[in-house]
C-alpha cells in the first residue's frame, strides 16, 4: 500500500480526533523515518486538505464570491456565486475520498450518513449549510454546501447592487410601514432569503417578529428578532419538531409579526389562520417560478393540511394581499422582476400584476397605491 493511502486509510477509520495536529503525528508515524522529507511534506499538505475543514472545498468556502458548493462526482466540483454557476479544477482523489468527506461533515453537523440513512441535511460551523446524498441514491457522493455570509444586506445596499431602483425602495418600505402582509417567490438561488431579511430589517423597532424555519437562514437587522428552528427526528425516530408545530407556538409568543423562513408544506393553513387573527404585516417565502403560479401552488400545500381551494382562496384573500417575485439573470444577477397583488375573479383568485421591472407601473398599480394609502389613511 503506498504511503498516502496508508496514512487515509488510518485517518478514515476514526480513531484519530481530527485536528492539524493530529494529522501530522499520523504522517510522521506511518512516513516511520524511512520516507523522504519531499513526500512526507507532500503528503502532510495532501491530508490536511482532505481531512481539515471541508478539506479540498474549504479555500472556495472562504472565497467571498461564492455562495454555493456543489460536488458531483470527484471530478464534479462546481460553485455558484456573484458570477453565475461554474466548474472548478478541484478534483478528488476518488469516490471514496468524496464519501469520506461527506460522513465527516456529517459528524460534524451532527448527524448520521450511511447506507442505512443514505441523505443527510444539516448545520456546520461557520453558518454552512450542508445536504449530501451517497449511491446507490446517485451515482457518485453529491455534495451542496450553501454558505450564508454574516453580511446583512439592507434595503439601501440591496438598490446599491441593482437589485431594484430607488423608487422601488420606497415603495417597499412603504409596504412594510402598512403591515400588508406579503409573499417572496422566486427560484432556487433568485435571492427570496435576501430580500425578506432586508424587508424584515424596515420593521419598527418596537414590534416583536417571530420566525419560523428550517434552515436558519434570514439573518435580518432587527433587535426583536426571534427565530424558531424546525429539526428533523434523531436517530432512534424521536425528537421532530416540524414547521407547522412551531408556527403554532410562536402565535403563543406575543407576536407583532409572523414569518415563516419558506413555506412548503401544511403550515400555510396554520400561517394564513394567523395572517387572520390579527397578526398584520406577516411574510414568508415560496418556491414559484412567476407570481401567476403562486395561487395553484398554495392549493397543493393547503391541501395538504386538509384546507380546500375555496376555503384556501378565501383566507388567502384576507391575509396576503402582495407578492415580490424575484428572478436570477443569465449572469447571476439578483433582481426584484415583478410586485402582483392578489384580486378575486369570479370564484378564483389570481395574482395581478402591479410593477414589473421591464414595464414599470401595471394595470393592478393603482390597487398596490390604495392598500398602502388606505392602512396608512387608518394609522393616521
Amino acid at each position: 500500500m503506498e504511503f498516502a493511502d496508508r496514512v487515509r486509510q488510518r485517518l478514515a477509520d476514526g480513531s484519530v480526533a481530527l485536528t492539524s495536529a493530529s494529522i501530522a503525528a499520523v504522517v510522521r508515524s506511518e512516513a516511520g523515518g524511512v520516507v523522504g522529507q519531499e513526500d512526507l511534506q507532500r503528503t502532510l499538505v495532501l491530508m490536511q486538505q482532505e481531512f481539515g475543514g471541508a478539506g479540498l472545498l474549504e479555500p472556495l468556502l472562504r472565497d467571498e464570491a461564492n455562495t454555493d458548493v456543489l460536488v458531483t462526482g470527484p471530478d464534479q466540483v462546481w460553485v455558484d456565486g456573484v458570477g453565475g454557476l461554474r466548474r472548478t479544477e478541484v478534483v478528488f482523489p476518488g469516490e471514496q475520498a468524496v464519501r469520506r468527506l461527506a460522513q465527516r461533515l456529517a459528524v460534524e453537523a451532527g448527524r448520521r450518513l450511511d447506507d442505512a440513512v443514505p441523505y443527510v441535511d444539516g448545520w456546520l460551523p461557520g453558518s454552512v449549510r450542508l445536504h449530501a446524498v451517497l449511491p446507490p441514491i446517485t451515482p457518485s457522493t453529491c455534495l451542496s454546501l450553501r454558505i450564508l455570509r454574516p453580511t446583512v444586506h439592507d434595503l439601501a445596499a440591496l438598490e446599491g447592487s441593482g437589485t431594484f431602483d430607488r423608487a422601488t425602495a420606497g415603495l417597499l418600505r412603504a409596504l412594510v410601514r402598512a403591515r400588508l402582509a406579503f409573499l417572496v417567490v422566486g427560484g432556487t438561488g433568485s435571492g427570496k432569503t435576501t430580500l425578506l431579511a432586508a424587508l424584515l430589517g424596515c420593521v419598527p423597532h418596537d414590534q416583536r417578529v417571530v420566525c419560523v424555519e428550517d434552515a436558519g437562514e434570514l439573518q435580518p437587522d432587527h433587535p426583536q428578532f426571534v427565530r424558531l428552528l424546525a429539526r428533523g427526528a434523531n436517530v432512534e425516530g424521536a425528537g421532530r419538531v416540524t414547521v407547522r408545530d412551531l408556527v403554532r407556538q410562536a402565535l403563543r409568543m406575543r407576536p407583532d409579526r409572523i414569518v415563516v423562513g419558506e413555506v412548503r408544506g401544511a403550515e400555510v393553513v396554520d400561517l394564513l389562520t394567523a395572517f387572520n387573527t390579527g397578526h398584520d404585516g406577516g411574510a414568508g417565502t415560496l418556491h414559484a417560478n412567476s407570481p401567476a403560479e403562486v395561487p395553484a401552488r398554495l392549493e397543493a400545500l393547503a391541501a395538504l393540511g386538509g384546507l380546500d381551494r375555496r376555503a384556501l382562496h378565501s383566507q388567502l384573500a384576507a391575509a396576503v394581499k402582495v407578492v415580490l417575485h424575484m428572478r436570477r439573470t443569465a449572469s447571476g444577477a439578483r433582481q426584484l422582476a415583478e410586485i402582483g397583488v392578489f384580486e378575486r375573479r369570479h370564484d378564483t383568485l389570481v395574482v395581478r400584476p402591479a410593477w414589473r421591472r421591464d414595464g414599470g407601473w401595471q394595470p393592478a398599480g393603482a390597487a398596490l397605491r390604495g392598500l398602502i394609502e388606505a392602512v396608512s389613511a387608518g394609522a393616521s
